[in-house]
């Protein structure tokens, strides 16, 4: 089975819904993480660029083997795939 990522921030959302926002029902976001999303609004009001610096602040890229540089890198290619910021 294929790793559930949050379609704004792109953090894992692990095998349970324990991670996953909440929708303005207060039903579960299968969608959204609930760093992102909050009783159906985003938590942040921010550009896909502002979203990746944000991510690079907690992501602890040398555990990755990478480099602050070489994460932003990674993230500018697959933040555009993610639902939020994908473009029609």
């Amino acid at each position: 089975m294929e790793e559930k990522h949050c379609q704004s921030c792109g953090m894992p959302m692990g095998a349970t819904d324990e991670m996953y926002g909440t929708n303005a029902d207060g039903k579960k976001s299968t969608d959204y993480c609930s760093y992102c999303f909050e009783n159906g609004a985003f938590t942040s009001d921010c550009t896909m660029e502002e979203m990746i610096e944000i991510c690079i602040s907690f992501m602890p890229a040398a555990e990755y083997g990478m480099s602050e540089d070489e994460a932003r890198k990674m993230m500018r290619e697959f933040f555009p795939m993610l639902k939020r910021w994908k473009t029609a």
